[in-house]
């Protein structure tokens, strides 16, 4: 938990254990009013950080212990990188060098922190965004799962208190951002968090069940449908996945509801496979190891209405989460089986690893069958294709609704949930069709593009509402070189979503 303080004194008047100091590259410190005061407590200062390289480049920091006051500090300087970059680039620099800070000050062992806060025409934002996402990025920096780790000496602080130094006529703009980004960045990490559980104790069940505590918290209508339900209804997607596990699925559904008259109605829908071991079309060990994540998508439509609760858009959403394992026995289901979706539409299954198109189809079908919505976008780790092609940095977003792709292309510029549009062409629809039912859960492999054949495979369950699906196979676990992510879940579309809401009608 981080505990934010904001003050308008000086920062070398704050009573804490380091100040983090951010500056872009080739800074003048002869000009710089704060390293000048700086130099009243530590004279060398602007001769070490010269014999130290520190020049305020993209990715670099240095460290510095002092004494002030008759006490030990540091001096935790991170670079910001180059103003000519766009203002998204800078941000993104932003949030990185805030990341390093964090690391720096479990490396020191130092939990009480103030943060000069840079001048936010820099980034061409307001005050409100940089608090906003200042926030944000420090809450995931300090984010990390330890809950089985029982050798105290392996653990990091659970408490941080940061001190935000900003004049005080910004404060009342910042507060708001402060409180913004408290939301924002704990939906993220109890996103991470549920990823991050073995699928021993985050099962289908335990995954809704934490759903109905967030819509029982914040008022929101939630159904959650037994698997009984699931098959009555006729949702054979979920049903046949369910089939080799002796957990139960459960299928999700919350309802946010702006009081605001004639509010556009969006759906998120997340895929929520607990565990996937592939089913009798088994992975490889290896590729096994991360496969408890295969619920992030349904993790970030959940924990997006946490965030939305409390943030209160003039949007209505609908969140529809699929949840099941996918294991393998006797009863489950086997290639060449040929199942029956909740909207009709028939597909035969050549790969049962090709399962979350299949929980997917019939929750894409609820949706849009039972409201009436102006948008609805799916997320899921859906496919190793997709990971391979964009690799751990962007997610795939495929849509043939421009207006919809470029509201999401915004939301992930700003938010750093970055996406990468895929050729979605009609060129490809013909890859999912079967000789012996309406639809094959594998496209052909002379069409490759697996990413893309498997969107097409879902745009059968959307009818004409606008659409897009989002591909987080290789952006939702362990993204590197990211410092304010670790090993581990990142809560990829979380940040995403809730800007595309909060923007909706912008």
């Amino acid at each position: 938990m981080i505990t934010i303080k904001i003050s308008a004194k000086p920062l070398y008047d704050i009573d804490t254990q380091g100040y983090i100091i951010p500056r872009e590259h080739n800074f003048d410190s002869t000009h710089d009013k704060l390293i000048q005061s700086l130099k009243t407590f530590f004279p060398p200062l602007e001769e070490v950080l010269s014999q130290r390289g520190f020049t305020g480049a993209a990715g670099a920091t240095c460290a510095l212990a002092i004494n002030h006051n008759n006490r030990p500090v540091y001096l935790i300087f991170v670079g910001l990188g180059s103003s000519k970059k766009s203002h998204e680039d800078k941000i993104e620099q932003y949030r990185r060098a805030l990341g390093q800070a964090q690391r720096a000050a479990e490396g020191l062992k130092i939990t009480e922190l103030a943060l000069d806060m840079p001048d936010s025409h820099w980034f061409n934002i307001t005050n409100y965004t940089l608090a906003k996402e200042t926030i944000i990025t420090l809450t995931m920096a300090s984010y990390h799962f330890d809950e089985f780790i029982t050798d105290e000496s392996r653990k990091l602080p659970e408490n941080y208190t940061v001190t935000l130094v900003a004049p005080e006529l910004l404060h009342d703009e910042i507060k708001i951002g402060i409180e913004h980004g408290t939301r924002i960045g704990f939906a993220v990490n109890q996103a991470r968090y549920w990823c991050d559980l073995p699928p021993v104790v985050l099962t289908p069940t335990a995954l809704a069940n934490h759903a109905a505590r967030v819509a029982k918290a914040h008022n929101l209508k939630i159904t959650i449908f037994t698997e009984d339900e699931i098959i009555k209804q006729g949702m054979g997607g979920i049903e046949a996945v369910a089939k080799g596990s002796d957990q139960e699925a459960r299928m999700v559904v919350i309802e946010y509801t702006t009081d605001h008259p004639n509010a556009p109605t969006i759906g998120l829908v997340g895929k929520g496979i607990t565990f996937d071991s592939g089913g009798l079309s088994i992975k490889p060990a290896a590729g096994m190891e991360t496969m408890k994540d295969d619920m992030a998508g349904a993790a970030a439509v959940i924990s997006t209405m946490e965030a939305l609760a409390h943030l209160k858009p003039q949007v209505n959403i609908i969140a529809v989460a699929p949840i099941t394992e996918n294991l393998i026995s006797g009863h489950a289901t086997k290639p060449g089986d040929i199942i029956r979706f909740y909207n009709g539409k028939t597909a035969e299954v050549k790969n049962t690893d090709a399962e979350g198109r299949l929980i997917l189809a019939d929750a894409l079908s609820y949706a849009v069958k039972h409201y009436k919505l102006d948008a609805i976008i799916n997320i899921a780790t859906l496919t190793g294709s997709c990971a391979y092609a964009l690799g751990p940095f962007f997610a795939g977003l495929m849509s043939q609704h421009p207006d919809l792709a470029h509201k999401l292309l915004e939301s992930s510029r700003r938010s750093g949930d970055r996406l990468w549009e895929l050729p979605f062409h009609d060129d490809y629809k013909i890859a999912v069709r079967s000789d012996v039912a309406d639809l094959c859960n594998q496209g052909s492999n002379k069409y490759r593009a697996g990413a893309i054949t498997a969107g097409f495979f879902l745009q059968n369950f959307v009818g004409d509402v606008p659409w897009a699906h989002l591909d987080v196979a290789g952006t939702s676990f362990d993204v590197p070189d990211r410092s304010y992510f670790r090993h581990g879940a990142t809560g990829f579309g979380v940040r995403l979503f809730i800007d595309l809401v909060m923007n909706w009608n912008a």
